[in-house]
């Protein structure tokens, strides 16, 4: 990671000191090139920055940055619950007046003002992994949640045997990922699998202490349930940890979504069945490439797909499945 040259020594010192602080709370930054200061800026506010989902798309949007020689200062809040956080990082973010900004939103509509804020500011907004309730963002790169949540609802119906009851651990019910991960997998059972039932849907706000908790209610309230689907990397741990503790490994097939270490474990272990696996290096990239070229007066797509694949003990070693899994 490069710091930027800016001539005086003192500041110079004190400004790697920040960025030194940035990585304990929430926010880094990324000077590409030679540092002279000239750089287009690029502002990227995320969902969060612990997971490690997150971490690989700072690490896309750092490879964009670098090779499109752009400054790019990724932040966001201590976790995917922190909606006035995020607001305030989001305004932060706007009030420096960067070049471009990249926003995935954790409540697509309470962030609707600001994006009119950055618009009258002429600031080019895109919008990457969840969409704004806003006509502002001219583009979106994201996964096609829907689709990704109804191939994990059709592994999750093979697995089963095509009947039992199956319940879902969301992140949220606000953001567009949670919605569309959450109906993407509800519609494909009721309108393909009529001996399935969902039996409850809950929200763990990304977190995997919390969705621990609701996994383990809700498998303490259907002791006959077949399978239970966690939404994102939190939701996914969350669902391992509860079945872990209530001595249940085996008897439910666990469906995750995203990577992640303690998902990888819990495929090669045998406890989870599968999981859906973003391209999360792919968001980053390809949100700071579609900033540099609304920034260069190019034609941005509307929607940026940026794939998704299912990956199980058969498949988990293969090199398309390894370069995109975020350990």
């Amino acid at each position: 990671m490069r710091e930027r040259a800016i001539g005086v020594v003192g500041v110079l010192a004190m400004g790697l000191a920040l960025a030194a602080c940035s990585e304990d709370d929430g926010t880094s930054t990324t000077e590409g090139g030679g540092g002279d200061g000239d750089r287009p800026q690029v502002a990227l506010v995320s969902k969060g920055f612990q997971h490690q989902f997150w971490q690989a798309v700072r690490e896309g949007a750092e490879e964009a940055a670098e090779e499109f020689e752009v400054d790019v200062e990724f932040e966001g809040p201590d976790s995917e619950s922190e909606v006035a956080q995020q607001i305030d990082m989001l305004q932060t973010a706007i009030d420096r007046n960067p070049d471009a900004l990249g926003f995935a939103a954790l409540d697509s509509q309470a962030a609707a003002p600001l994006m009119e804020e950055a618009a009258s500011r002429d600031i080019p907004v895109i919008a990457f992994d969840s969409g704004v309730d806003s006509e502002v963002p001219i583009a979106t790169a994201a996964t096609d949640n829907k689709a990704a949540a109804a191939l994990a609802a059709e592994n999750m119906v093979d697995l089963i045997g095509g009947e039992g009851k199956v319940a879902l651990v969301v992140h949220d019910q606000t953001s567009v990922t949670g919605v569309e991960r959450r109906d993407g997998f509800v519609e494909y059972i009721e309108e393909n699998a009529p001996d399935v039932e969902i039996v409850d849907i809950q929200y763990g706000g990304g977190d995997h202490l919390e969705s621990t908790n609701v996994a383990t209610a809700i498998m303490q309230a259907h002791p006959d349930l077949a399978g239970i689907y966690g939404a994102n990397e939190g939701s996914a741990i969350g669902v391992v940890n509860a079945v872990n503790e209530l001595g249940m490994a085996g008897d439910i097939t666990i469906i995750g979504f995203d990577s992640g270490q303690a998902q990888i474990d819990a495929i090669n272990d045998g406890i989870m069945a599968g999981a859906i696996t973003q391209n999360p290096v792919g968001i980053g990239y390809e949100t700071v490439k579609a900033a540099v070229m609304a920034l260069d007066g190019e034609d941005v797509p509307e929607t940026i797909d940026t794939g998704f694949f299912w990956y199980d003990s058969t498949n988990i070693d293969d090199e398309e499945i390894q370069a995109v899994l975020y350990e």
